[in-house]
């Protein structure tokens, strides 16, 4: 499986080294409650639906990906999302730094667009520990947040630090585990909590395990508004909305983390909260519409108010 996704990722390469890259603002911002919100690019890359989807055909992949105005290879964004409260700077995972091609590892210098430097980052809420949101924390083997705390769940850090897991399918992400959020965890920087914990005032960390053994959402209350950040729980917006059955490869569980999505989709068509997803396109944030067997993606909408509305 990872022999694959490696080999996804270097065509990806090739094809964005062949193209220009467009500068683009890298932030959007938004009240939520109390909150200031800013969701920030770490760029984007193409993904190959063919090789890293599972349960789903070929068939039905190009079907769905052309009901989207999209092809089989889709440009997949990675997002991450900084809260403001309190003189409090929280970050909503890293970004992927170095470790995915020159597209992506934007992240710095889209957080540094909105006036704040990743030293005056506090904490960082992980969604899990895959290293397209945890590969930002270090650089050229320095800390690139130095001074925040990094909260991560019990059950996360206790698969990805505990080497008796590692599978030769999960082999390099142990590596880079180590690489990226083991210099926190030697310098006493990370902190665990157990599902369910109130990790800052309105936020809430929930059990989203399937995806990875310890994934996390994090639901933000504040006013009336809700905001629930799924980490991973879509890779490929144009197929796992209309098909939410629909897994990824590096699905460490791929039944449980369809049954999650399955169940969040239904829950927030249900009572129209707020998504924020890592890999829906940039600002990732909208609302899902049960449509059929699936649902509908509908994006916040632009706004210099800064309600979404």
């Amino acid at each position: 499986m990872k022999q694959i996704l490696l080999c996804s990722l270097l065509l990806a390469s090739q094809i964005t080294n062949a193209q220009s890259q467009m500068d683009q603002p890298g932030y959007y911002r938004i009240q939520l409650g109390e909150y200031e919100l800013t969701a920030l690019s770490d760029g984007t890359v193409p993904i190959h639906l063919h090789d890293i989807l599972t349960n789903v055909s070929h068939q039905e992949i190009d079907s769905l990906t052309t009901l989207s105005y999209q092809t089989p290879t889709e440009e997949a964004s990675v997002n991450a999302y900084l809260l403001k409260l309190n003189g409090k700077n929280i970050l909503i995972d890293a970004g992927a730094a170095e470790l995915y091609g020159p597209t992506l590892g934007h992240l710095p210098e889209s957080l540094r667009k909105t006036g704040i430097t990743p030293e005056q980052i506090d904490a960082i809420l992980v969604t899990h520990i895959h290293t397209d949101h945890t590969g930002g924390l270090m650089l050229n083997g320095k800390m690139v947040f130095p001074n925040a705390t990094i909260y991560i769940s019990q059950p996360e850090v206790d698969f990805w630090m505990n080497e008796k897991n590692k599978t030769p399918r999960l082999a390099r992400w142990f590596k880079e585990a180590a690489d990226k959020v083991g210099p926190y965890l030697k310098a006493g920087k990370v902190k665990t909590f157990e599902y369910g914990d109130e990790v800052f005032p309105g936020i809430t960390a929930l059990d989203a395990h399937g995806h990875t053994p310890g994934h996390t959402f994090y639901a933000l209350e504040s006013k009336g508004a809700k905001m629930l950040f799924i980490g991973d729980m879509v890779h490929a917006a144009s197929v796992q909305l209309p098909d939410p059955a629909v897994t990824i490869n590096f699905d460490v569980d791929e039944k449980t983390a369809a049954i999650q999505r399955i169940k969040t989709f239904k829950d927030a068509a249900a009572k129209g909260y707020w998504l924020a997803a890592d890999h829906i396109s940039f600002p990732g944030i909208g609302h899902v519409r049960a449509q059929g067997k699936g649902y509908n993606w509908i994006p916040i909408n632009y706004s210099t108010l800064g309600n979404g509305q």
